[in-house]
């Protein structure tokens, strides 16, 4: 899709690394002035660095300080096209050790953090007539899974937040839609793999194993491939999509 977000500017958070530098990437290659947020400054300094966009220093349960940044963005460029809500954080506990502070820290990023862009970006886009949206929620905002409820849950908010919003901008030019991966491998589902292990008995490897066997194509997905759907819900040839939850997920159910 080179050339399809030529002359926009897309705002991605949780873009140092994984999905969300990815996301980046691709948004750049197919045209984009990409502005790259994210709490870790260290990584984004570099990430920004090696694409070539601008960086944003964003803790995104901040509410003030993302309305900064989005103000900071068309100031600097004039609009703001895409925003994409890509910062997310999860808690591996079966229920009964889940303290208040995990609840409440997973619908702080997830859910506020999610809340916080689309509330900012939606002044700037509806002001312009146009613009879109993309949230990250996941296959687990789908369907309930073992030992990650507040994950569950958040990301189930998410798929919701994204509908409302679609039918409440829609008539403003604006598009609303989520992407839901499945498994992709990154340096994030290192870490959800050594959370399982410790609350299953498993090793990491047979945690990895156990959930590639639920995957119909065998395989985990890759940070691109997320990144190329994505690229694609922000593009004109999805002109007509909004309120949808698209799934990538090598066709584990549910879709």
């Amino acid at each position: 899709m080179n050339g399809a977000h030529d002359g926009k500017v897309a705002f991605i958070t949780g873009a140092a690394s994984g999905i969300g530098l990815a996301i980046a990437e691709r948004l750049h290659g197919d045209g984009a002035k990409v502005v790259l947020a994210d709490i870790d400054e260290g990584r984004l300094s570099q990430a920004a660095e090696r694409i070539g966009g601008d960086q944003a220093r964003l803790d995104v349960t901040d509410a003030d300080a993302f309305e900064a940044a989005i103000d900071q963005v068309r100031q600097d460029h004039g609009r703001l096209d895409i925003l994409v809500n890509n910062a997310g954080v999860i808690d591996i506990q079966p229920v009964a050790e889940t303290t208040p502070e995990a609840w409440q820290r997973l619908f702080a990023v997830n859910v506020h953090g999610t809340f916080n862009g689309c509330r900012a970006a939606a002044r700037v886009m509806r002001e312009q007539g146009s613009g879109s949206i993309i949230n990250a929620s996941s296959g687990a905002g789908r369907r309930g899974v073992a030992n990650i409820a507040g994950y569950c849950a958040s990301k189930a908010a998410v798929i919701s937040l994204t509908q409302s919003l679609a039918a409440e901008l829609a008539p403003h030019g604006v598009r609303v839609n989520a992407y839901v991966p499945g498994h992709i491998q990154t340096p994030f589902w290192h870490g959800i793999a050594a959370g399982f292990a410790g609350v299953t008995g498993k090793s990491e490897d047979e945690v990895v194993e156990m959930f590639r066997a639920t995957v119909p194509m065998g395989r985990f997905g890759t940070p691109q491939e997320v990144a190329a759907a994505v690229s694609w819900l922000a593009s004109d040839e999805a002109s007509y999509v909004s309120g949808e939850s698209l799934a990538m997920n090598g066709a584990e159910f549910p879709y």
